[in-house]
């Protein structure tokens, strides 16, 4: 066994020891700490070994931000991420690299190396996911470096949300093509929109110390252990923030059968910044 390989194994073997949502909420309450000596080593340290980029961040000063959690979900400055503005185009929700992009197939949506999860299990409702059992999805991977704000793909009416509890293992690459069903099995919050070519769903993903998700419509959620629907009507353009992650995780992109295409440019690991077409109508 390779050096690499042995590290993956460790790595894969420590998530499903240590005890997650425990440790998210400790990492929670650092991350949230306004304690100037705490929040500026945490920042420090996080800039330094990310090569955090705050030359885009309309707050350039690291040591201005309140906690780690307001430096971790830091707003761009304007004109930075420009939205694509044809009305026929969805863009990238978030910053990232796609993790895996491309059609529904009979319910399953693919994961990595085999791996897969069906969209039931991923919505957490089989009547909220029968739409979607033929359609399209994009996995977005935030990594820690990241912009941690979720944008609209496309303009849609926000009509549920739908908290899963869930694990809370790593999404990295190596998680991802060795933990099945990963992005169903992790906490999530499901988004559901009305559009105008049908339903459109974008789900945040939890992940191993995240310390939160929040959304425009919810607010910060607040983990129950069960699963918790929420009815909206809430009109959202493309490009408007959705929601945030307090840490990186994943956000997944769904569109029904016959509504729409990906750009063919992209596929698992390709770069995307928020707001750059990503596919269009068909």
């Amino acid at each position: 066994m390779s050096l690499a390989s042995l590290k993956n194994k460790v790595f894969l073997q420590a998530q499903r020891i240590v005890p997650q949502h425990q440790l998210s909420r400790v990492v929670g309450k650092v991350a949230a700490s306004e304690n100037l000596v705490v929040k500026n080593l945490a920042i420090q340290a996080f800039k330094a070994k990310y090569g955090i980029d705050l030359s885009i961040a309309e707050q350039s000063d690291a040591l201005k931000y309140k906690s780690f959690n307001e430096f971790f979900t830091r707003s761009l400055k304007s004109g930075v991420r420009p939205i694509d503005e044809a009305q026929t185009h969805i863009v990238s929700p978030a910053d990232g690299a796609i993790s895996q992009i491309g059609e529904i197939v009979n319910g399953d949506i693919f994961q990595a190396k085999g791996q897969k999860f069906t969209v039931e299990q991923l919505i957490g409702d089989p009547q909220l996911a029968q739409p979607f059992k033929q359609g399209k999805f994009a996995t977005v991977y935030l990594s820690p470096k990241d912009y941690h704000r979720v944008h609209m793909p496309f303009t849609g009416t926000l009509t549920e949300t739908l908290y899963v509890p869930g694990e809370l293992f790593s999404v990295n690459q190596v998680t991802a093509e060795n933990v099945d069903g990963l992005f169903a099995r992790n906490e999530r919050m499901v988004c559901l929109f009305d559009t105008q070519v049908g339903r459109m769903a974008v789900v945040l993903v939890g992940a191993m110390i995240v310390a939160g998700i929040e959304t425009v419509a919810t607010g910060k959620v607040k983990p129950t252990g069960r699963l918790e629907l929420q009815q909206h009507q809430l009109e959202l353009q493309k490009g408007d923030e959705l929601g945030r992650f307090y840490l990186g995780s994943t956000a997944v992109v769904l569109f029904e059968e016959n509504a729409m295409q990906w750009d063919q440019t992209f596929q698992a690991t390709s770069q995307v910044v928020m707001g750059e077409k990503l596919g269009e109508l068909l």
